[in-house]
């Protein structure tokens, strides 16, 4: 794979997540995320009710795309979907990924049990998008 485009993936926190509706359009969603190099997984907290986590379990097939701030060089991830289960307990596995994810994207939390039973009540979980080929455009080192 294209170390520069993977680069590209590993310097936002914010990108475009592309699943497949039923009627087999599109539906993209702005997402905050972290990208793992080691293992090539683009991490999102997601909630259980929305449209990019039904289309997911439905058709693991996605697509993610990031940009610099110019719009000149960009980088497209194709991926197969995995999702944790949804967050139950505040020591659960999904919930201890949530909050490494938090961390991973924002930093510290200024009240971490709040944080727990926040991702319970949302019904939150973590989508790990397994990166299999990626295309797009570099940035000019």
């Amino acid at each position: 794979m294209d170390q520069g485009l993977l680069r590209l993936l590993g310097e936002h926190e914010r990108g475009v997540l592309a699943t497949i509706r039923r009627d087999g359009r599109p539906q993209l969603s702005n997402v905050n995320y972290a990208y793992d190099d080691a293992q090539k997984v683009i991490r999102v907290s997601i909630t259980d009710d929305r449209a990019k986590t039904a289309n997911l379990r439905r058709d693991p097939r996605a697509a993610f795309h990031v940009t610099t701030s110019d719009g000149w060089a960009y980088a497209v991830a194709d991926a197969r979907a995995e999702l944790t289960a949804v967050a139950a307990e505040p020591d659960d596995a999904t919930v201890e990924e949530l909050v490494e994810l938090f961390k991973a994207v924002q930093g510290d939390h200024s009240d971490w049990d709040d944080y727990r039973a926040a991702m319970i009540r949302d019904k939150r979980l973590v989508l790990r998008l397994h990166v299999e080929r990626v295309y797009g455009l570099a940035p000019r080192s």
